[in-house]
């Protein structure tokens, strides 16, 4: 029987990370924290050198840790940060209280590197070809204390060009490293290849490049402030997320009503 304790839990009792313990949500531990803890708690782990492994979960997150127990083991080494409204919904159902703050990696990595003045590497992988390269152009002119650097598109293959992949990760071994693959396969990807020989700090970040390369745009501020976003990403991407949000919102939250009604905080 393994008895290894999740890492989020481990990172939570050490009183130099951080201050609160992890809510279970779905099966993965999940912390909360406000962003500028979370940031610092990050900086801090950089600078002891602490090879950490960072995602966000939000309701579609939780439907694939549910139906898949690889995905759902691999996030147990992760410091996971939560993202969207329905993780709020489930926090107040398991808990009786929201998370501290909306931590999505679309907004959370931005705000780590802008309010950042400590110069930082920063690897960016994953998106389609040119992506990457365009999204760190914008990111040099938006924090120009950082150095960014393009490791690779996310259209690579196992084997020998995931190989190339991990080399140049090495050669440059960056602060962060953010890989923007896509759930599960960033999560994954990230469980199964990177330690503390390729980056300190590695961020599943989703369609983080996407948006900051112009690719997808971001909701208004106005649809974001009322925590509504994923109906304009389902807007602009109806093809290919109709499914995650049609079907799969209602089912995340039967699943959290009837981890509600069981009191079973476990997942």
């Amino acid at each position: 029987m393994n008895l290894e304790v999740p890492f989020s839990l481990r990172v939570a009792a050490e009183p130099a990370f951080f201050s609160q313990a992890p809510r279970r949500i779905g099966g993965v531990d999940v912390i909360s924290v406000a962003a500028d803890e979370a940031r610092r708690i990050l900086m801090a782990r950089i600078e002891a050198k602490i090879f950490t492994k960072v995602g966000f979960l939000n309701a579609h997150c939780v439907n694939l840790a549910f139906e898949s127990e690889t995905y759902r083991r691999s996030l147990e080494d992760f410091v996971i940060l939560p993202d969207g409204i329905g993780i709020d919904i489930a926090s107040q159902l398991l808990y009786g209280t929201p998370f501290c703050e909306n931590l999505n990696g679309t907004d959370f990595v931005p705000y780590l590197l802008a309010e950042t003045g400590r110069p930082l590497s920063v690897a960016l992988l994953g998106a389609e070809p040119g992506v990457a390269d365009e999204a760190c152009a914008r990111l040099v002119k938006a924090c120009p204390q950082h150095r960014f650097a393009v490791v690779s598109h996310g259209y690579f293959q196992e084997g020998l060009q995931t190989e190339v992949v991990l080399s140049t990760l090495r050669t440059l071994k960056p602060d962060i490293a953010i890989v923007a693959l896509g759930v599960p396969r960033q999560e994954l990807w990230i469980a199964e290849h990177l330690s503390g020989e390729e980056c300190t700090i590695a961020i599943g970040v989703g369609a983080l490049l996407d948006f900051v390369a112009g690719k997808v745009s971001r909701a208004p501020a106005l649809v974001r402030m009322m925590r509504m976003e994923w109906i304009w990403r389902m807007m602009i991407e109806p093809r290919r997320l109709w499914k995650r949000y049609i079907l799969g919102n209602p089912t995340f939250l039967a699943r959290m009503i009837a981890l509600w009604w069981r009191k079973d905080r476990g997942g």
